[in-house]
């Protein structure tokens, strides 16, 4: 049987299509969705990172702010940057680019930024949100997924999705929103005893454990869909994701490659929550 490759480029332009006659509205109606980026430290990936958002925010008319800080800025700086942001009227949403240098503590930056302005879904009030229900900024890798598998036209409702790892980031917010569409969720981690078989049990399996190509066609039930999340580098240089994407097609029903499955996803839904929060700023219906 022959895979059907999901690809998250094509989704991710449909999503930023809908963002953009969205963002018109709402001009039309004197509300400019904000977003600040801030930037601490020279690290090169995130650098890349913040470039990105701020060409997706230039192609959609969202206005932004990218806050750059020396990597000896102080945490008491930094949080006051984000106690200015937080009450700015011109910014929707704030999102610290991770890591941060050693010095800082992280969670009490992310525990600064204003839940309402959280377009990264870390607040622990965004989490409990996402836990009960009740609605919230979803953190973005984790809503891409969610996207993925629906408009590559699979139903959630009913179906086992069983999710290989367990970090805040990916693996437990996933599992939250599988759950939330229905599913059935089994969570497996570097405990799991009988995890091949668990995997084997899925009708969707995502995988979020940063180790390249350690899941392969053995682990993956025949037509499930499978949600690679992973992206690590090989020695020679090249992009590889946590399944093993030769081993696996013509096994899985459908499968993301790496990259441009998951990847593209991840800063549409950052544009994506951004719109969300101005139209909640403004009072607008979601």
């Amino acid at each position: 049987m022959s895979s059907l490759i999901i690809d998250g480029k094509q989704i991710s332009a449909e999503i930023r299509n809908e963002l953009l006659q969205e963002v018109a509205s709402l001009k039309e109606q004197n509300v400019v969705p904000g977003l600040a980026v801030v930037l601490v430290g020279e690290d090169p990936a995130s650098k890349v990172y913040v470039g990105s958002k701020e060409k997706a925010c230039q192609q959609l008319g969202i206005y932004s702010e990218v806050h750059k800080l020396a990597a000896d800025t102080t945490e008491e700086e930094l949080l006051a940057l984000i106690g200015k942001l937080n009450s700015q009227a011109s910014i929707n949403g704030i999102l610290v680019q991770l890591p941060l240098p050693g010095h800082i503590n992280e969670k009490a930056v992310i525990d600064a930024i204003s839940v309402e302005k959280d377009v990264d879904g870390f607040h622990p009030q965004s989490v409990g949100n996402l836990s009960i229900g009740d609605d919230s900024l979803l953190p973005c890798t984790p809503a891409g997924v969610i996207e993925l598998i629906k408009r590559s036209g699979t139903s959630i409702s009913g179906k086992h999705a069983v999710v290989i790892g367990r970090s805040n980031i990916v693996g437990k917010p996933v599992a939250m929103l599988l759950l939330r569409e229905h599913a059935t969720v089994t969570i497996c981690h570097s405990r799991t005893a009988n995890m091949e078989e668990l995997a084997r049990s899925a009708d969707i399996l995502v995988v979020a454990i940063g180790k390249a190509k350690a899941i392969g066609k053995s682990y993956v039930k025949p037509g499930a869909v499978v949600i690679d999340v992973g992206i690590n580098r090989l020695p020679d240089g090249k992009l590889a994701g946590d399944v093993d994407y030769e081993d696996c097609l013509g096994t899985a029903g459908a499968i993301t490659p790496v990259p441009g499955g998951v990847g593209p996803m991840t800063i549409t839904m950052l544009m994506k929550n951004t719109v969300k929060a101005a139209k909640r700023a403004h009072g607008i219906e979601v």
